[in-house]
């Protein structure tokens, strides 16, 4: 039995504790809170990702540190830097394997398929933030200093999934009212399964195969419009009304919401298709995406306890 390390006990990290404590490897769950899944495999930990003497006390012995933390949105540029660069740290001092959990955002604009052989050419203060994350990790693993690989989502489905899909879309589609979304509603995008990201994090930081490089969780290519007319077939909604939501819109919403307010950074990727090619992922270690109607009847429980 391996130890494993998950920093970040939201819905990816608890997920992928899950993953690993159901195949019988030891996890231990580290998050400000101490919070996560009851499993006898799992031990839930008080502690913080930034906290680097802390982390890497937790993390001595681990075969792996998975990072899924994030700060909030509103302070990427800030908070995100010095928590991967811990982070990193940790595993270097260990020797544990890293894994990290990321987006697509560090490709920038891409005229096609994202696949994960592109250069990080970001067109976004976060993108730059991510991009810059990965091509740290990256040059400590082929400094000979640890051992790195990270695992790169897109838009996120799921009952607890924090996206704003989530948020802006589900209640209202499910309550049969208007539902706005900024972008393109007729372009292509990739959506990812918390529940298969995770399946994600937990197959590749134990196989051999994955370091050095980085793998695109297997997701479903649909357009916003599509996705929305699914999830009311699939709840039994009424026929769905998708409205426009401009940048002005987004702007007003900025002003009382900072997380909101910073999408308006991001209108380049819902402009525009953004989808994520998993092929490579998907031949490698044999996965695949969740059934788009299983996705979404999960998905319509956002908001719900269970």
């Amino acid at each position: 039995m391996s130890l494993h390390v998950v920093a970040g006990a939201g819905s990816t990290g608890s997920r992928t504790a899950l993953v690993l404590a159901e195949a019988g490897e030891q996890v231990r769950l580290i998050s400000r809170r101490g919070l996560g899944p009851e499993h006898p495999l799992i031990e839930r930990v008080v502690g913080d990702a930034t906290d680097t003497a802390g982390l890497t006390a937790h993390t001595e012995g681990a075969q792996t540190l998975i990072n899924t933390t994030w700060p909030p949105y509103h302070r990427w540029p800030t908070d995100f830097p010095p928590l991967a660069a811990s982070v990193l740290t940790a595993a270097e001092r260990t020797g544990a394997n890293y894994v990290s959990l990321s987006n697509t955002y560090g490709y920038g604009l891409v005229d096609g398929p994202m696949t994960e052989d592109l250069p990080m050419a970001p067109v976004a203060v976060k993108g730059a933030v991510r991009a810059r994350m990965w091509l740290d990790a990256l040059a400590a693993h082929e400094a000979g200093r640890v051992r790195v690989t990270e695992v790169r989502a897109a838009g996120y489905l799921g009952r607890d999934a924090g996206s704003l899909f989530n948020f802006l879309v589900v209640p209202k589609v499910i309550a049969g009212e208007p539902a706005g979304y900024p972008g393109d509603h007729d372009l292509l995008k990739s959506w990812s399964y918390i529940d298969d990201v995770a399946l994600t994090l937990a197959t590749v930081a134990r196989d051999e195969r994955s370091w050095g490089r980085a793998w695109h969780a297997p997701s479903t290519v649909m357009s916003v419009r599509e996705l929305v007319a699914r999830l009311a077939e699939v709840t039994s909604a009424a026929a769905p009304q998708l409205v426009p939501m401009p940048r002005q819109d987004l702007a007003w919403a900025g002003a009382t919401d900072p997380i909101i307010g910073e999408m308006i950074e991001m209108l380049y990727s819902m402009e525009n298709p953004d989808v994520l090619d998993s092929t490579l992922t998907e031949r490698t270690f044999g996965l695949s995406a969740t059934p788009i109607d299983t996705v979404l009847a999960d998905t319509a429980r956002f908001g719900t306890v269970v």
